[in-house]
C-alpha cells in the first residue's frame, strides 16, 4: 500500500520539476556566515535573481532571468555591499566597514571598482532623512532618480532600513517638493502617499507592502533581514549571526540543538523580515512582523514557522486553539463531558509528538491530557512545526513531529500588551505581557494570564454541561542576560506557576454535596504546576563557530481529579539537563554537535486507590554531523540513552535536503523514536465513562507490566515555489510513514465496557499524505488550500483495523484579507477557515444493547470559523469572531446520558463538535 502512495507522490514531484532559470557560477570573496547572508541578499535585490554562496569554496551559484537582469548588474551589486568578485572590486571604504570576521584577504586591485554615483561636493547643502516604502534595487534606482530630478539634489535610499537621506540646496528647491515627486513615481513616504493607479503599475518585485506601519517598515517584505546593513550590533539580543547564544546549543554558523527546525545550518530564513519584537531561535530570527505562516526553505527537515500574526487570526486563547488556521495539525474535543482537547499529527495522537516550550520538554507525562491549556495564546510569539522524527539533540521522544513554542522575550524596545476576551458561553480571559530592559545587559518579561468560565451551558438538552466551568491563573517571569561582545556569555532564566480548576458533569451537580455519590455525575480536576529553567551559553573568544551551552529545567506537576466515582490523583517531578558542545571540522561546511543529557522522572499515581509509582532515570549522549553546500544539506545523528527500566536505547536519525534549484527543494528523513507510555494520563479522555481499565501485562514489561513504545518514521517532501496571478506561490507535498516496532495498544473495540492496554503483537502503521498550496490570488488576500489523506492500521486482539477517530480524508481552506494599513496604524482584517472532516471509524459498541449502539463510522462534516478585526490605531485593536458557524454538532455525543452510573454510559465517543456556533469579542491594547 505504501508503495502505491510513494508512486503517486513521485509522480507529483515530477509534475512540479519544470524548466528553471539560467545558472552561472562565479568566485566571490568572503569568510563567514554573515558574508554568505550579505552576498545572497545582494543577489536577491535584483529582479528574478537568486544565489547560493558556499563558505568553503567561495563560489556563488546564480540563477537569474536574462530578460530582467544581467550577470554584470548582479555582481556589481555584490561588490557594492563589500565583496570582491571576478567582475568587480568593492570600494575600500565599504570593505573596511565590514565586521571584523568578514574581512577576507584581498588580491591586488585588478577588477573594476564600484564607485559612488553622486561625487559632487555636497558641502553647504541641507540634509534630511525620511522613510520611504520600497522593496528592491529597481525601487532604489527609481527613488534616487526622483530626487536627482531636482537641481543640486541627491539622495541615497537604504533598501533595508527604508530610510532615504536627501541632500539639497534650499535656495533651489524644498524638501516637500522632493518627497512629493518620490510619491508621484509610486513610492509612499512619511509625507506623501503614492496614487493607487501609479502604485499598481510598478513591476511585481516593486510592489511593497503598504500595510506595515512606519515603525515596523524596516526589513519589510521584499528585503532580507539578515544582511549586515539590517543588523543592530548594539542590540543586546543580537549576535554576529543573529543566533541566540543564550541557547546552550548555539554557534555562529552551525545549526543548534535548540534550533529544532534549522538542521541545515544556514543563516536564517530567507524570506523573514525582522523588527524590534524579534526573537532568536537558533539560526532563525523569527519576528512578529514576518509572514504569518511560512515553510522554512533553509531547514533540512520539513518545518513550518507560525508567527504571532497568524495567531491573531483566531480566538487563540491557548495552544490548543493556535492551530485553527493551520492545515498540518488536527485539534478536536476528545470527550463530551470533560471538554478535553487533543491534537494529532501525521494521523497519530498527541503523545507521539514532542511538545516543547523554549525547546525544553513541556507537554508530556501527566500533563498530556490538559497541557494544551497551559500556554496562553497571547504569550506566544512563534510556533515551529517539524514533521518527522527531527534531530537527536532534542531527545528521543519525537516519533511523528516536534512542536516548539517560543514566548515573548525582551528586546531593545519596551512593550506592554493587554488583552481581554469574552464569548457567549461566559468564558472570560485576560492577558498581560510586559517586556523591558533593566540595563544594557539585563532584560525581563512578565507574563500574566487568567481565565474563567462562569455559567453552565447545555445546548443539546442531554442534562450535561457542554463545556466545563472553572478558572485558571498562569504566571511567568523571564530574565535574560547577554554579554556576547565582551565575555561571550549569555543566559536566560524562566519561572512559571499555574493553578487550574475545572468542574464538569451534569447540570445539577454540586461538588460539595454530590462528589463521591451517585446523586449527580460530576467531574473535578485540580492542577498545580511549577517550573523553573535556565539556559546558559558561552561562545569561545575568536571562534564564533564554537560554543558550549547548558540547559536545565525542573518541573513539578500535581493533579487531583475525579470522574463520577472514578478517582485519579497524580504527581510528577521532572528534572531535565542537556549539555552541548558544537564546532566545525576544518570549515563551516562540516559542523558537529555533541553532548550529554539527563532526564529524571518520578511518577506517583493513585488510580481508584491503586498505587502506581515509578522513577525513570535516563542518562544519554549524542553526536550529530551536518554537511552543507550550495545544493545539499545532510544532518546525520545518533544518540544512546541508558534507561533504568527500558534498557539501552539507540536512536539514529537522518535528514537530507537537496535544492534542485532555489525554488525547488526535495527532502527525505528517517529516524527512530522511543517513549514510555503513561496509560492512565494518556487515557483520561475516556475517564468520563464507565469503561474499566484492564492491563494485559507483558513478561518483559517494567512499566505497568508493559514494554516501551518504539517507532520508525520515514518521510519525503517537495517544496516548490512559482508565480501565479503575478505573485509568489508555494506548493508543499509530503508523504510520511510511521511504523511501530513496539507499541502500547489502547483497545476500545474489545469491549464497550473496557479500555484494554497491551503490547502490540503484529503490525501498526500510519501513512500520511498532505498537499498544501499557499498563494495570493489578489493583493492582500492570502489563501491556503490543503488536502490530507490518512491510512492507518493496527493489529488488535480481535483483528486488524483502522485507528478510531482518524478520518481518512480532510480538506482545509483559509482566506485572510487585510486592508492597507494607514499611517496611524488603522486597518481592517478578515479571516475565515473552512475545514472538511471525512468519515472516521468509531469504536465497536456491538456489546451494548441496541439503543446504545453507535454507527460504525461517524458522518463527514464541515466546520467554519471566521473573524473580523479592526486596528483603530497603533494601540487599540478590537476583534469579533465566530466558531463552528455552520452549527454542525454530533447527535447524542454521550451514550446513555440519562444513566451516568450505569454500565453503558460513555462520554468519550466524540468525533465532531459538541457546541453549536460560538461568538466572541476581544480587545488588544499595545503601549
Amino acid at each position: 500500500m505504501f508503495t502505491k502512495y510513494l508512486s503517486v507522490f513521485l509522480l507529483l514531484i515530477g509534475t512540479f520539476l519544470f524548466a528553471q532559470e539560467i545558472t552561472k557560477t562565479i568566485d566571490v570573496k568572503g569568510n563567514c556566515g554573515m558574508c554568505k547572508t550579505r552576498i545572497e541578499n545582494a543577489v536577491k535585490e535584483l529582479p528574478a535573481a537568486s544565489g547560493t554562496w558556499d563558505v568553503s569554496t567561495k563560489k556563488l551559484s546564480l540563477q537569474y532571468s536574462e530578460d530582467q537582469t544581467s550577470l554584470e548588474a548582479i555582481m556589481q551589486n555584490v561588490a557594492k555591499v563589500g565583496h570582491d568578485n571576478e567582475l568587480f572590486r568593492a570600494e575600500d571604504s565599504v570593505y573596511e566597514a565590514l565586521h571584523g570576521c568578514c574581512l577576507y584577504e584581498r588580491d591586488d586591485a585588478t577588477t573594476s571598482s564600484v564607485t559612488s554615483q553622486n561625487s559632487q561636493d555636497m558641502s553647504g547643502l541641507e540634509s534630511k532623512t525620511i522613510k520611504v516604502r520600497g522593496n528592491c534595487g529597481m525601487c532604489k534606482t527609481r527613488i534616487e532618480n526622483a530626487v536627482k530630478s531636482f537641481p543640486s539634489a541627491s539622495g541615497t535610499w537604504d533598501i533595508y532600513s527604508k530610510v532615504l537621506e536627501v541632500k539639497f540646496d534650499p535656495k533651489q528647491t524644498n524638501f516637500n517638493s522632493i518627497m512629493k515627486k518620490v510619491a508621484e513615481v509610486g513610492h509612499d513616504n512619511e509625507l506623501f502617499l503614492a496614487d493607487d493607479s501609479v502604485y499598481k503599475t510598478l513591476p511585481g518585485c516593486c510592489l511593497y507592502d503598504r500595510e506595515i506601519s512606519w515603525d515596523e517598515v524596516q526589513n519589510s517584505k521584499g528585503t532580507h533581514a539578515h544582511d549586515e546593513a539590517a543588523h543592530d550590533h548594539s542590540d543586546p539580543n543580537h549576535s554576529h549571526d543573529d543566533h541566540d547564544h543564550s541557547d546552550p546549543n548555539h554557534t555562529h554558523d552551525a545549526p543548534t540543538q535548540t534550533t529544532m527546525n534549522d538542521e541545515s545550518g544556514e543563516e536564517g530564513l530567507e524570506d523573514l523580515p525582522t523588527d524590534d519584537a524579534s526573537i532568536q531561535l537558533g539560526t532563525a530570527n523569527i519576528s512578529g512582523n514576518k509572514a504569518a505562516s511560512l515553510f522554512d526553505k533553509k531547514a533540512a527537515g520539513l518545518t513550518e514557522n507560525i508567527s504571532d500574526k497568524e495567531l491573531l487570526k483566531a480566538a487563540c486563547c491557548n495552544l490548543s486553539e493556535s492551530f485553527e488556521t493551520n492545515a498540518t495539525v488536527d485539534v478536536s474535543y476528545s470527550n463530551a463531558v470533560s471538554g478535553t482537547k487533543q491534537l494529532k499529527m501525521l494521523g497519530l495522537d498527541q503523545k507521539y509528538v514532542l511538545m516543547t516550550k523554549e525547546l525544553l520538554p513541556e507537554i508530556r507525562g501527566i500533563a498530556n491530557a490538559y497541557g494544551l491549556n497551559f500556554i496562553p495564546g497571547r504569550w506566544i510569539q512563534s510556533i515551529q512545526l517539524v514533521k518527522g522524527a527531527g534531530t537527536v539533540t532534542n531527545g528521543y521522544e519525537s516519533m511523528v513531529g516536534h512542536i516548539n513554542t517560543e514566548l515573548y522575550k525582551s528586546h531593545d524596545k519596551a512593550k506592554t500588551s493587554l488583552n481581554f476576551f469574552a464569548d457567549i458561553n461566559t468564558r472570560f480571559e485576560g492577558n498581560f505581557v510586559h517586556n523591558d530592559n533593566i540595563n544594557e545587559k539585563w532584560t525581563q518579561s512578565i507574563l500574566l494570564h487568567g481565565n474563567a468560565t462562569t455559567n453552565r451551558q447545555d445546548h443539546n438538552d442531554d442534562g450535561f454541561m457542554d463545556t466545563p466551568i472553572g478558572k485558571n491563573v498562569n504566571l511567568s517571569y523571564l530574565l535574560n542576560y547577554e554579554d556576547l561582545e565582551k565575555s561571550g556569555i549569555a543566559t536566560h532564566f524562566g519561572v512559571n506557576y499555574l493553578t487550574d480548576h475545572r468542574l464538569a458533569g451534569q447540570m445539577d451537580f454540586q461538588e460539595d454535596v454530590d462528589k463521591g455519590t451517585t446523586n449527580n455525575y460530576g467531574i473535578g480536576v485540580d492542577i498545580q504546576r511549577f517550573q523553573f529553567w535556565n539556559k546558559t551559553g558561552y561562545v569561545f573568544e575568536g571562534k564564533p563557530y564554537q560554543s558550549i551551552g547548558w540547559m536545565n529545567q525542573f518541573n513539578y506537576h500535581e493533579q487531583e481529579s475525579y470522574f463520577g466515582l472514578r478517582t485519579y490523583d497524580a504527581e510528577q517531578r521532572t528534572f531535565y539537563s542537556n549539555l552541548i558542545f558544537e564546532s566545525i571540522i576544518s570549515n563551516t561546511a562540516h559542523k558537529f554537535k555533541t553532548g550529554l543529557s539527563f532526564l529524571y522522572d518520578h511518577y506517583d499515581e493513585l488510580y481508584n486507590k491503586n498505587s502506581f509509582k515509578r522513577t525513570e532515570t535516563v542518562p544519554g549522549g549524542f553526536f550529530e554531523y551536518t554537511y552543507g553546500d550550495d545544493k545539499w544539506t545532510i544532518v546525520a545523528g545518533a544518540r544512546v540513552d541508558l534507561h533504568n527500566l527500558a534498557g539501552t536505547q539507540f536512536t539514529p536519525r537522518l535528514n537530507v535536503k537537496y535544492d534542485v534549484t532555489p525554488k525547488t527543494i526535495l527532502r527525505a528523513s528517517a529516524g527512530r523514536g522511543f517513549r514510555t507510555a503513561n496509560i492512565f494520563a494518556d487515557s483520561q479522555n475516556y475517564f468520563a465513562s464507565n469503561r474499566e481499565i484492564e492491563i494485559l501485562p507483558n513478561a518483559d514489561g517494567e512499566i505497568y507490566g508493559l514494554e516501551p513504545e518504539i517507532a520508525w518514521n520515514y518521510g519525503i517532501s517537495l517544496q516548490q515555489e512559482f508565480r501565479i496571478f503575478g505573485r509568489k506561490s508555494t506548493v508543499v507535498a509530503d508523504l510520511f510513514r510511521t511504523d511501530f516496532q513496539k507499541q502500547v495498544v489502547m483497545d476500545l473495540d474489545n469491549s464497550a465496557q473496557k479500555i484494554l492496554f497491551y503490547n502490540l503483537d503484529g503490525d501498526s502503521y500510519a501513512n500520511s499524505l498532505q498537499v498544501q498550496w499557499d498563494f495570493q490570488p489578489i493583493r492582500r488576500l492570502d489563501a491556503k488550500i490543503a488536502y490530507k489523506f490518512y491510512d492507518t492500521k493496527t493489529d488488535y486482539i480481535n483483528g486488524s483495523d483502522e485507528l478510531p477517530f482518524t478520518p481518512q480524508h480532510r480538506g482545509f481552506l483559509n482566506l485572510a484579507y487585510a486592508t492597507m494599513r494607514k499611517a496611524n496604524g488603522s486597518q481592517w482584517s478578515f479571516d475565515t477557515t473552512l475545514q472538511w472532516v471525512g468519515e472516521q471509524r468509531l469504536p465497536n459498541t456491538a456489546g451494548n444493547p441496541h439503543e446504545f449502539h453507535i454507527p460504525e463510522y461517524g458522518e463527514s462534516y464541515f466546520q467554519l470559523n471566521a473573524q473580523i478585526a479592526k486596528n483603530f490605531n497603533k494601540v487599540i485593536r478590537v476583534y469579533v469572531g465566530g466558531e463552528n458557524l455552520l452549527g454542525y454538532t454530533q447527535h447524542n455525543p454521550i451514550i446513555d446520558a440519562q444513566n451516568p452510573f450505569g454500565n453503558y454510559f460513555d462520554g468519550g465517543m466524540v468525533y465532531a463538535p459538541v457546541m453549536p456556533a460560538n461568538f466572541y469579542i476581544g480587545l488588544d491594547i499595545d503601549f
